[in-house]
């Protein structure tokens, strides 16, 4: 997917465009920088993966090209407790359908959250594992996690089909109960 599409399937979720964000198994920063696009110079990210060799690429790419919003690249394993300041949002691109415990670590990444704060996700409209999406998300199973950790106004706000799988991506958001950003 184009950078200019990912900056599509996520534009209206990032209002207000400042405050603290995490991109929740970031990799190499496709989605980083689609959101660090349409926040302010004002907000940080905090891009957390696993791979290493992906956090040196996405260190890499800050020094090609720095991003409006401020991204602090940050190895660590998102099924493990993560040290995060409060987040007024949190965004996970192609995440879920690696991890099998879903609801229970979906409940850990929401409580770091202000009230108010937005969830984004992408995941695959897919309902059969294959090799990519071994746990699969469609978006009436994210609907249902949703509904058990918490999550209000869940909603689809985009899709697009991968180039490189042919598959359908969807793009959806939902707010934690309280304050609305």
């Amino acid at each position: 997917m184009e950078h200019n599409e990912m900056v599509a399937l996520i534009r209206d979720e990032t209002r207000p465009p400042g405050g603290i964000w995490a991109d929740l198994g970031a990799g190499t920063g496709n989605f980083t920088w689609a959101l660090a696009e349409l926040l302010s110079p004002t907000a940080t990210i905090h891009a957390i993966d696993r791979d290493g060799k992906a956090i040196a690429a996405l260190r890499a790419r800050q020094l090609l090209s720095q991003p409006a919003a401020r991204v602090l690249p940050m190895q660590a394993d998102v099924r493990q407790p993560l040290h995060l300041p409060l987040l007024d949002g949190i965004l996970m691109a192609n995440l879920l359908h690696f991890l099998s415990d879903q609801a229970h670590i979906l409940q850990r990444f929401i409580a770091h959250l202000r009230p108010g704060g937005r969830l984004l996700v992408v995941e695959y409209e897919q309902s059969q594992p294959i090799s990519f999406v071994p746990f699969p998300v469609p978006f009436a199973r994210l609907s249902e996690l949703s509904t058990e950790v918490g999550l209000i106004n869940l909603r689809m706000i985009g899709s697009r089909t991968s180039p490189s799988s042919g598959r359908i991506l969807y793009a959806a958001s939902a707010i934690l109960p309280g304050v609305l950003s």
